[in-house]
């Protein structure tokens, strides 16, 4: 298992954002990139930038965009709940002049409608981090150049595997994202498996909390409740886990048991150092930004969009266990 210090981590979040219709955007005009014809435009669809995950995924296009010399325009909705603004976001696009556009989509199917006329004028597309449904993608006519993620199946197991070794036995509980999210689905079933495949390890609930912290507060609090022998809880995003350990610390429970989170949030990471949560499995969302902007700048350059019938390329980025020192 692969674990690096607290202090590797450590982000520095730029504030860049402004608000404009139903999204938030940051531009960057990118030093030395040429004002003329040739400088290469892009623009990417984030999730949002109220969470960290999506902010330092931010700074990382925004760095990449200034060492390959590109203009780059990020946009996000307002919440993790409205995919029919990202959708307008995406359409609003469409309008402008841009050479390539990446979007992580708030749900598998809400952008496939813009994604396809994407594809049908010839924008190159990349993927980032939330799969589209590739299924009805290609139905519809779509396609993506690439899509770059990290693998949320091995996330979770990652989570579930650290667990099992700290508590070897017992019972344990899952708190999942929201329902149909496939990254979220991956992380729970990554976890679930390891569960369910480990001895003395007794999976005895797993409900969603639709990535808020509240409502893991609150889903957290009727699991003690009714598993008083509860030994561990896997948040499937660090905004839960949070929820989930104040839940635990209300009921005067943290000797007994233990919080993991996913994503190396700052304030989970601050958690983690402090002894509250266990530990965190950390994505390295600003790199997954970083080669979402690489791949999408090299399509550009060789003109190339992926017709319907072809199948896109998948990149992963790593993830790791992060705990305290």
């Amino acid at each position: 298992m692969k674990k690096r210090s607290l202090l590797s981590f450590a982000v520095l979040v730029l504030s860049m954002l402004l608000v404009v219709g139903c999204g938030s955007n940051a531009t960057e005009n990118t030093e030395g990139a040429s004002e003329g014809e040739d400088t290469i435009k892009v623009a990417m669809i984030l999730k949002t930038l109220s969470n960290p995950f999506w902010t330092t995924m931010e700074q990382g296009i925004l760095e990449e965009a200034r060492e390959l010399g590109v203009e780059v325009e990020i946009l996000a909705s307002q919440s993790e709940e409205d995919s029919q603004g990202q959708l307008r976001i995406f359409e609003d696009l469409l309008n402008k002049d841009y050479d390539g556009i990446g979007f992580a989509p708030l749900s598998p199917v809400n952008l496939i409608s813009a994604a396809t006329t994407a594809t049908n004028r010839g924008i190159p597309l990349i993927n980032i981090d939330e799969k589209v449904d590739m299924d009805e993608l290609h139905k519809a006519g779509g396609n993506v150049n690439a899509f770059v993620t990290t693998d949320n199946v091995e996330v979770g197991e990652q989570a579930a595997n650290f667990i099992v070794n700290a508590i070897g036995e017992g019972q344990v509980a899952i708190v999942e994202g929201r329902a149909g999210n496939a990254s979220g689905e991956s992380r729970r079933s990554g976890a679930t498996s390891v569960f369910e495949g480990a001895d003395g390890i007794e999976l005895v609930s797993s409900q969603p909390a639709d990535w808020d912290r509240n409502k893991a507060l609150d889903v957290v609090s009727n699991m003690l409740q009714r598993y008083p022998d509860l030994r561990a809880i896997y948040a499937a995003n660090d905004t839960m886990a949070l929820g989930a350990l104040q839940a635990v610390q209300n009921a005067g429970l943290q000797d007994q048991i233990i919080v993991v989170g996913t994503d190396g949030q700052p304030e989970a990471i601050e958690s983690v150092e402090s002894g509250g949560l266990t530990a965190t499995v950390a994505q390295d969302s600003a790199e997954i930004g970083k080669e979402s902007l690489r791949l999408l700048v090299e399509a550009i350059k060789n003109g190339e969009v992926l017709d319907a019938e072809q199948e896109p390329g998948t990149v992963t980025v790593p993830s790791y266990i992060v705990v305290k020192p």
